[in-house]
């Protein structure tokens, strides 16, 4: 206990020191805005008295008095974009107390135990991160009634009466994977923060970093015209000569302050930290990959899965059954779940499924006709099956383009959307590839970066390939073209450069290559040809996101076999696969 007193003591001091420190530098750069100021008036009342008589004295006096006023309204200048910029905040789904009085009484008994004042609000974020975010700047106005919460007495710190506490954000997998224990002891260090945020000069400090941080990326917006752009970047390299100097003390201001917040936390739920902490990692690895394998083949289909922090649950399940490493998890999914504290979860569930395809895939921020939510249970269905028709339809296409014929022997018309035309088409008898050299692990060797889809490919795969590129980057510029200038009332965006057309803010996957892409394609189309020929449905893997289910079994052993065509030409051992599963190449698929 001591102990812990001592760190947070120290952590604390150091916080206010830099703290100090980023002061300072505020105080230095207003003495500099008024010493021309505070020099003209003392030049221009001993001219009034006579006690500076003289041409010199006038000389200087009819030069710093124009000086002081230019620096005077420079500084005011930047003092009011500094006031006006409003700092950036995170997206967040906001939780009145009404919603979860149980998460903000378990909150609020944690500040009480940590002697730390309790948080203004409570926001979710879709990610596996909790933090603090102070929305007190007067840019953004007074919080909203639903911002706000309700929390300590409305918005009034819990101890002292001091300024509004800053919200604290939780990551929502969290609250649906983790016990509510768990949550507690991650959510501890996260709320102990509240006590050093409550210091005066801490708090004007980091407004001060964060109204300069706001004012600089305010300044680099473009703009038109010579004198509004000449005005902007003289204000903006002010703020950024600002910024610089007190850079490195708003750091170690951070780092105490964490240090101080982590040293008191100690003190409380120190057995399941170590346990929670175990979950934190467990939890971000299933997000991740239910947003890639899962969530983003939904997105790309113009479908947002309203559920995604159940199906993290799902997942980690799931991965509990499969990994003999967590296999100690799946006890834990007898006891409360955090996500209980809340009133509604389904409804909170689907405001951060939504939110999370806005940041993560820049999605609309309402349904409508091309952006619908879907529910697990449709998945399959709607987006599965959806999806592999559509790569399907486009491989089709591309294959018109290149004029490709249809298939020896097919008794239909040419041009029909079989299998057997792709199997024909890439099939390489006479150009035939040496095998690839196997990297002794059962995967082959990653050809050179530069010409990396053409080393692995022969040269009909990588025509394929280059034109299903192409054809998809068209259909993505089309679709952003129109998501940024059109609304879906048809009506120009009076807008068109509102904030929320910077999103995604974190892209979840690079552009994929060429050989992928056709790799994916082509399995589409065996899949399509499964499910009109053989019997197979789509299905759905936690894990693994869209998956092929033959009498109930998942497909698992297609990629090889995809690859043996792509990159040596050779398609025996995917005929003898769909000759094994009863597939018939020859017969046309059904199309979007």
């Amino acid at each position: 206990m001591s102990g812990s007193g001592t760190g947070a003591e120290a952590g604390a001091r150091t916080a206010r020191s830099h703290a100090l420190a980023v002061l300072r530098v505020r105080s230095r750069a207003l003495a500099v805005a008024l010493l021309p100021a505070a020099g003209a008036v003392i030049l221009l009342v001993g001219g009034s008295t006579g006690h500076l008589p003289g041409g010199g004295w006038d000389l200087a006096r009819r030069i710093l008095t124009p000086v002081a006023v230019l620096v005077l309204l420079v500084a005011a200048g930047v003092a009011l974009v500094v006031a006006r910029a409003r700092p950036a905040m995170s997206p967040t789904v906001p939780v009145a107390e009404d919603a979860a009085p149980d998460l903000y009484r378990m909150v609020r008994d944690l500040a009480d135990r940590l002697g730390v004042p309790a948080p203004s609000a409570i926001a979710l974020t879709p990610d596996c991160d909790s933090w603090l975010e102070d929305r007190t700047h007067p840019a953004h106005g007074p919080l909203s009634a639903e911002e706000h919460g309700g929390m300590a007495g409305g918005g009034r710190s819990a101890r002292g009466g001091a300024a509004a506490a800053p919200v604290l954000v939780i990551g929502s997998p969290f609250l649906w994977w983790m016990r509510v224990g768990e949550l507690r002891a991650v959510l501890a260090p996260v709320v102990a923060g509240t006590g050093p945020s409550a210091h005066p000069d801490i708090a004007a400090a980091r407004r001060f970093v964060r109204g300069l941080d706001a004012a600089v990326a305010v300044t680099s917006a473009p703009r038109r015209g010579p004198v509004a752009r000449g005005v902007r970047a003289g204000v903006g390299r002010v703020a950024r000569l600002l910024l610089r100097g007190c850079r490195a003390h708003a750091v170690e201001m951070e780092r105490g302050v964490a240090a101080a917040a982590a040293a008191r936390a100690q003190t409380v739920d120190h057995g399941l930290r170590i346990v929670a902490q175990e979950q934190v990692g467990l939890a971000y690895a299933g997000w991740d990959r239910l947003l890639t394998r899962v969530a983003l083949p939904a997105w790309r289909m113009g479908r947002w899965p309203s559920r995604l922090n159940a199906g993290v649950v799902a997942a980690l399940t799931e991965l509990s059954r499969r990994d003999r490493l967590a296999e100690g998890f799946a006890s834990r999914l007898g006891e409360r779940p955090a996500c209980d504290l809340l009133e509604e979860p389904g409804t909170v569930d689907e405001a951060t499924s939504l939110l999370a395809a806005r940041l993560f895939h820049g999605g609309p921020a309402e349904t409508g006709p091309e952006w619908s939510p879907v529910h697990w249970g449709d998945y399959p269905e709607e987006v599965v099956d959806r999806k592999w028709r559509t790569d399907t339809a486009r491989l089709h296409r591309v294959l018109d383009a290149l004029h490709v014929p249809a298939a020896p022997g097919e008794p239909l018309a040419p041009g029909a959307p079989t299998l057997s035309r792709v199997l024909t088409h890439l099939t390489t008898r006479e150009e035939a590839h040496a095998p690839t050299p196997s990297t002794g692990l059962g995967l082959p060797s990653a050809p050179a970066p530069d010409d990396e889809d053409q080393a692995a490919a022969t040269p009909r795969s990588a025509a394929l390939a280059a034109r299903l590129s192409a054809e998809l980057a068209r259909e993505e510029a089309a679709v952003a073209s129109s998501a940024s200038g059109v609304r879906t009332d048809g009506a120009p965006d009076p807008l068109p450069l509102r904030d929320d057309q910077a999103l995604p803010l974190f892209p979840l996957q690079p552009p994929r290559a060429g050989r992928e892409l056709l790799a994916d394609h082509i399995a589409a189309m065996i899949c399509c040809a499964a499910m009109d020929t053989a019997g197979a449905v789509p299905g759905l893997d936690w894990l693994d996101g869209p998956t092929l289910l033959l009498g109930g079994v998942r497909a698992a052993d297609l990629s090889p076999r995809i690859l043996a065509l792509i990159e040596d030409g050779d398609p025996a051992a995917l005929r003898r696969w769909l000759t094994r599963q009863g597939i018939r190449p020859e017969k046309p698929v059904r199309l979007v």
